[in-house]
C-alpha cells in the first residue's frame, strides 16, 4: 500500500466540469466500507484480506484483521462507529465467518481493535447476496443491510434475518419501537441491498435486482419491499421504488447524500458514481457525476468531499495500476 501525494485530473462523461480527483490510499484490495471520525480520519475495510486500517494525517495503518472468508461477494464488508465513540471507543463490522455465515460485532478500537463482542451471529450467508452494509441513524440504532443468501423466499420469511434491513440497539438488542415485536426486522422483501443513506430522517436504500432491475427505494418500517414476489416496475401490492434500472444494469454499492440534498450511489457493473436530484422524496435529474475508473464500491459525503473506493480486483473488473483505491473528489 502505497501514500500518495499527488492530485489527477479527470475526465468525467457526462459531467459538466472535470473534478479534480485526490488519490488517498492504492495497492488494495477490494476496500469495501469507509466511516469517518469527528476529526476527518476515517476507517475503511477490504473485503478480501479481513484488514481494517485507520486513515489519519496521510497515512492508512492497519489497526487489525478479522479471520473472514473472502468467496465473491463475501468478506469484511461494512464498518460503522458509535456515535458516542469518544466515550466507549466501539466500532461495528460485518463479516463473513468460515462457515460461510455473516456476523455483526463490536470491538474496542484503542490503538488497536480488541475484545470483539458478538451482537448478531448466523446472518444467512453464501458466494452471491450477502447484503453488508451498517450504518447508524439520527436515532442512535445500527441499521444493517443483509442479502437473500440466493434461497430468495427467506426475504419474505418474517423469522428469518436474510434479504432484511435490520435494526438494533448498540449492545445488539431489539430496541421497542421496532416495527414487529421483539424482532430486528425493519424491512423486508430484499434482494441485495448494500448501502443505506439518510437524508432529513428518510432513509433510502439502493437494491441489486435481477436481471437488470436494480432498485433505489426509501424505507419506511415494516414495509414489503416484495422480493421475490414482484421487482422494480411491477410492484402491484408492494412497495414500489422511486428508481427503476429496467434498461441497463448499475449494480449498486454504497449510497450517500450531499448537504444539499443531492444522491450519490456507486455502481459495479455500471462502472460509475452517478448523482440524483430529488424534490419531495421524487427523482426529478440524474446524471453520471463520475466514471472512467472502473467499478466503484462505496461513496461516502464527508465536509464537501465525496470519498469513494474502487473495486476492481474483485475479481469482476479489470485492474487499472494502483488498485484498487481510495480516491476523494470536492463537490
Amino acid at each position: 500500500m502505497k501514500r500518495v501525494l499527488f492530485f489527477v485530473l479527470l475526465v468525467i462523461a457526462g459531467c459538466a466540469t472535470n473534478p479534480e480527483l485526490e488519490i488517498l490510499v492504492e495497492d488494495l484490495e477490494v476496500p469495501w466500507a469507509i466511516a469517518f471520525f469527528d476529526d476527518d480520519s476515517f476507517l475503511f475495510t477490504e473485503r478480501n484480506t479481513g484488514k481494517i486500517y485507520h486513515y489519519k494525517d496521510g497515512e492508512a495503518k492497519r489497526i487489525g484483521s478479522l479471520p473472514t472468508k473472502p468467496i465473491s461477494e463475501a468478506g469484511l464488508l461494512g464498518i460503522a462507529i458509535d456515535p458516542d465513540f469518544e466515550n466507549n471507543k466501539w466500532v461495528y463490522v460485518y463479516y463473513t465467518t468460515e462457515n460461510t455465515l455473516n456476523r455483526v460485532s463490536r470491538l474496542v478500537y484503542d490503538k488497536e481493535l480488541k475484545n470483539e463482542k458478538i451482537l448478531l451471529d448466523d446472518i444467512p450467508g453464501a458466494v452471491y447476496h450477502d447484503g453488508g452494509r451498517i450504518e447508524f441513524g439520527s436515532d442512535g440504532k445500527l441499521y444493517i443491510t443483509t442479502g437473500d443468501a440466493g434461497e430468495r423466499m427467506l426475504a419474505q420469511d418474517l423469522d428469518s434475518v436474510a434479504g432484511k434491513i435490520l435494526r438494533i440497539n448498540p449492545d445488539g438488542s431489539v430496541p421497542d419501537d421496532n416495527p414487529f415485536p421483539d424482532s430486528l426486522v425493519y424491512s423486508y422483501g430484499h434482494r441485495n441491498p448494500q448501502g443505506l443513506a439518510w437524508y432529513k430522517d428518510n432513509l433510502f436504500a439502493p437494491e441489486h435486482g435481477w436481471k437488470k432491475n436494480d432498485e433505489i427505494n426509501i424505507i419506511t418500517p415494516g414495509t414489503n419491499y416484495g422480493w421475490p414476489l414482484v421487482e422494480c416496475t411491477d410492484h402491484k401490492g408492494y412497495e414500489a421504488p422511486i428508481r427503476c434500472f429496467d434498461e441497463w444494469t448499475l449494480a449498486p454499492g454504497g449510497a450517500t447524500f450531499d448537504k444539499s440534498g443531492n444522491l450519490y450511489v456507486a455502481g459495479l457493473k455500471g462502472a460509475q458514481v452517478r448523482k440524483f436530484t430529488l424534490r419531495d422524496g421524487a427523482i426529478v435529474a440524474e446524471e453520471v457525476f463520475l466514471d472512467g475508473l472502473g467499478r466503484m464500491r462505496e461513496v461516502k459525503y464527508h465536509k464537501g468531499y465525496l470519498y469513494m473506493t474502487t473495486s476492481n480486483t474483485d475479481g469482476r473488473g479489470i485492474p487499472h495500476p494502483g488498485d484498487d483505491k481510495v480516491i476523494r473528489v470536492r463537490v
